[in-house]
Formats: structure tokens, sequence, C-alpha cells
């Protein structure tokens, strides 16, 4: 049957309305943060690449439950905006920009060490920061530009804050993984580029490091008062495909009316920092519809997450060894 008479068969129509009414329905059933009562006053939160897409939209929510926003970014011009867009929106007058790009852990290094100097307490910190489609790159620090960017440049930032959140308990992690991360493999090579991937298994490896890392976190961080959740925001439209090709940018404007919009993928990232129903549960891994659900199988091997978290640690100058 050819693909024309196909679409325009009755059944055709039915699948896509039953489809379509399922979507709505499920969509209705998810977690809606306008209806969770949390109020943020006298918190401290960081949200990094907060100036566009899910990031912005993080931190528009956490601004209107009066927290202290940070808006972590590169891009002073654009960090700026969306300083003055969420402070216009919400009344907040403690919207916040400071500067960090997190594919140099130089870049980590001092906006850690600014935070800790400036700042009384930390409640949650969202690393949400991340970028795709770049082609192999190899920092000034040795590391290949999107595992920097994407694991260790959080990887450092994160364990550098340790000590404020601890001290700020309870608080949050909230690490933005991805669905993708189940087809990505880790190893330590990939970081300094010893290895090569081509760019979209780059982007699912550094996605499957967030969760690992994010096991191994919670692991270390029981009793503390701090925990530690991953997350996908699920197939979103925001600028994350700016770096691919003109045939991938196509596609993905194509699709755009049917995925979720930068507010709706900005959800699940909001459920774990601040839903109620996330108190007490760490070390694990949220999909889309805020639902608690088991990663891949790779991202559930302990021995494979201790291994990453020792090679990153190197990597990073947190423990004695070659470092960059």
């Amino acid at each position: 049957m050819e693909l024309p008479s196909a679409c325009s068969h009755p059944c055709w129509f039915l699948l896509t309305l039953l489809l379509g009414l399922l979507l709505w329905a499920r969509r209705r059933r998810a977690w809606d943060p306008r209806k969770c009562p949390t109020d943020l006053t006298g918190k401290t939160v960081i949200v990094t690449g907060a100036n566009s897409g899910i990031g912005k939209c993080v931190a528009l929510d956490l601004a209107r439950r009066n927290a202290r926003t940070i808006l972590a970014c590169r891009n002073r011009e654009q960090g700026q905006a969306a300083v003055e867009e969420i402070r216009a929106a919400t009344g907040n007058p403690a919207v916040l920009l400071r500067l960090v790009d997190t594919s140099s852990l130089a870049s980590v290094r001092a906006f850690a060490q600014a935070v800790l100097r400036e700042e009384k307490r930390l409640d949650v910190l969202v690393n949400n920061a991340g970028l795709s489609g770049l082609p192999f790159t190899i920092t000034p620090e040795g590391l290949e530009k999107t595992f920097a960017t994407n694991y260790l440049g959080p990887f450092l930032l994160t364990n550098l804050l340790l000590d404020l959140l601890k001290a700020s308990a309870p608080a949050r992690i909230v690490n933005v993984s991805s669905f993708r991360h189940s087809v990505g493999t880790a190893d330590g090579r990939y970081l300094t580029g010893q290895e090569r991937l081509g760019s979209s298994a780059t982007y699912n490896s550094t996605k499957l490091m967030n969760v690992l890392f994010t096991a191994e976190l919670a692991r270390r961080l029981q009793g503390t008062g701090v925990i530690a959740n991953a997350l996908s925001p699920g197939v979103v439209s925001t600028s994350i495909m700016r770096h691919f090709g003109w045939a991938m940018r196509t596609l993905f404007i194509l699709i755009r009316p049917f995925i979720k919009s930068a507010e709706q993928g900005a959800i699940s990232t909001i459920y774990c920092a601040v839903s109620e129903e996330v108190s007490g549960i760490t070390g694990k891994y949220f999909d889309s519809d805020c639902r608690l659900t088991l990663p891949s199988m790779a991202a559930r091997d302990a021995g494979l997450a201790r291994k990453l978290w020792e090679e990153s640690e190197r990597l990073t100058g947190l423990t004695d060894g070659p470092q960059h």
C-alpha cells in the first residue's frame, strides 16, 4: 500500500486519534508544579545553564517560590537578559547572575570559590548545563569538551559545593540526564579523548555518566541530609540542537509541534528540586513524567560508578595523581 493511501485509511486516523488522547491523558495525570505549595523563602538555589530552555524555566519556577536564585551561565549577555526577565515575571529581586563555563575546570573552581565566599547556604543545586552535537574537541585542560561540559564540570562543581550543601541540609542535588543514557557507554578514556565517539554517542555517554555519578554521590552522602537524583526531561524543544548539521536541525524543526516545550520539559527537574514526594529519596532516576524508573543496566552498575568516580576525582584534581 502506498504511503498516501495508508495515511488516509480510517484505521490510521483512529490510531492517531487514540495516540493523541493517550498523550493528552498522560499529561493531565502528570505532576503539576503550579499545584505544588513548596515555598523557598530563605533558601538559596543554583541552576546551571539557566539563560535559556529548561534551565531558565526551572530558575523561573524556583524564583517564583521566593528562593534566592543564582543563574550560573556561560554567556553574560544572555544570562543577564534571563535575570531581568525572571525578576520582572516573579517580582523577586534576589535573582542573580554568576558566570561559569562547565567545560573549564578553572572556571568551575572560580565559580565555586565565589559561591563559598558570598553565600551562607545552598539548598538546591541543579546541574542542568549541557550541549550536544559538537565535533570532537580537546580543551586547553586536556579534556574532551562535551564530556567536560556535560559531566566532568558538574562533577567538580558538585564536589566543591558539598560542604555548603551539607551545612544547609536538608538539601538537594538534581542532575539532568536523558533517556538516551540507556544507549551510552562509560569509559574514563572518553574524558580525555583517548577513545573517540561520534557526537550522538558522546552525548548519550555523558548522560549515562550523569546517572552513574548520581548513584555513587548518593551512596557517599548517606546520613548527611543531602539527597541526589537524576532525571530525564524527555524530548524537548530547546536550543541544544544548535550544534548539529542542517539536516538534523531541519528534522527537529519538523517534529517540534509533537514534542515538549521547554516549560513542559522542565517539570521533571522541578519535581526533583522541590516536591514533597521526593523527600528522602536519593540515588534514583525519574522519567520525564516524574515517575521513579529503573535506569539502564549499565547505570545500575555500582562497580562502574565507583570506577568512574575515582577517575573523575583524578582528572579534576580532587585526589592525588596526574592532573589536568
